[in-house]
Parts: C-alpha cells; structure tokens; sequence
C-alpha cells in the first residue's frame, strides 16, 4: 500500500494555492518534509510558492520539522509562512 499524507496550508500559502489542504499518496523517493516541497513545487505556477528557496515553514504531526525531517505516510504535514508578531 502506499503511503499517504495529509498536508494541510495554511496564511498566504492557503491564499496563494487556493486550497486549504490535500491528501496525498507519496511518490517513491519523497520520504522526506524538503522532497515534498520539492515534489509540491514542481506542479508549477501557483505551486512555486513552496519552492525550496522560499521562507516556508513546516510542522509534522504538529511539531515543528526540517527538510530532512522523515514521512512514514500517516502523517499531517502543515506548511505556512513564518510567523511574525510583537
């Protein structure tokens, strides 16, 4: 069975996607929060948006995650902008 994620987006991401979610099964060789956005990104156009190069910020069963952090595929995988406040 492949594995399947749930990704949730969040802020200016939400906006910029125009989704607020999706359930995705990972493709061989995404195994990682950085391959994903990877993965995310190359749909191109709106989907830049998660490019590697841009400040986005992820969380994985709702803590905080690097781009090495693994996905075994019963995650929820969240990524936003940074957040800012005062």
């Amino acid at each position: 069975m492949m594995a399947e994620v749930k990704i949730l987006y969040f802020a200016g991401l939400r906006e910029a996607l125009g989704c607020p979610g999706e359930r995705l099964a990972l493709p061989a060789g995404v195994d990682t929060v950085g391959a994903l956005r990877t993965h995310l990104a190359a749909r191109g156009e709106r989907w830049a948006a998660l490019d590697a190069g841009r400040n986005v910020r992820a969380a994985v069963n709702q803590r905080m995650a690097a781009a090495d952090t693994p996905l075994d595929g019963a995650d929820e995988v969240a990524f936003f902008p940074p957040v800012t406040g005062g």
